[in-house]
């Protein structure tokens, strides 16, 4: 098992995604959509009893995207609220011909690698593997939710991500330069449906 070194943990909170803040059918600043198949569906909504990011895929791909810069050994622990109320039928990362997720959180970083913490129709929870290759760009997935067990349901969820990038990658985790929520159903030609409330970088849990 790799020994990580972090700093003391801290009170400091980065909070990257508010839902508070945004407005009805717009992008906020330092935001961007970024569609990579088909028509974009998402909403500020109020599921949950709170504001919260929904976003809609009808065989389609595209994400929310912001740059940063965080250091996670200072900010150690991601944390977010998610909930899937439709998965993409036959979704598994797995296979290029069905990797389809009702839900994705994209942590970039300065060396052009990415972690994937996503909530995938088949791949069982807590599976762990190198995912789809873009040029310039590897991405290592971490199931964090599976199937039907919690759909419906707001689920928390919090990982170490210096913890996580070292067992992906066995180096020295750079600074994040990079977050994106995203949903797609275009490989299996289905739909999906999923929604976000906040996500931040904190120095501890609470």
């Amino acid at each position: 098992m790799a020994l990580v070194i972090l700093a003391p943990a801290s009170t400091l909170a980065v909070i990257l995604l508010n839902p508070q803040n945004w407005d009805q059918g717009q992008v906020p600043a330092g935001w961007h959509l970024r569609v990579i198949h088909g028509k974009p569906d998402f909403l500020v909504s109020s599921e949950g009893g709170g504001p919260s990011i929904r976003l809609k895929s009808v065989d389609s791909s595209f994400g929310l995207e912001r740059g940063t810069d965080v250091n996670p050994y200072e900010t150690r622990y991601l944390t977010w609220s998610w909930k899937v109320s439709r998965l993409p039928a036959r979704g598994d990362f797995r296979n290029t011909a069905t990797d389809d997720q009702a839900a994705q959180l994209l942590v970039a970083f300065a060396d052009r690698r990415v972690l994937a913490y996503i909530w995938d129709t088949t791949a069982p929870k807590g599976t762990e593997r190198s995912a789809a290759f873009i040029p310039l760009t590897r991405i290592f997935a971490i199931v964090c939710e599976s199937g039907e067990a919690q759909i419906g349901r707001w689920v928390q969820e919090a990982r170490d991500v210096a913890a996580d990038y070292v067992r992906a990658y066995g180096n020295p985790v750079p600074h994040v330069k990079g977050l994106r929520i995203q949903i797609n159903s275009q490989h299996t030609g289905t739909a999906a449906e999923s929604y976000f409330g906040e996500v931040a970088f904190r120095g501890n849990l609470p």
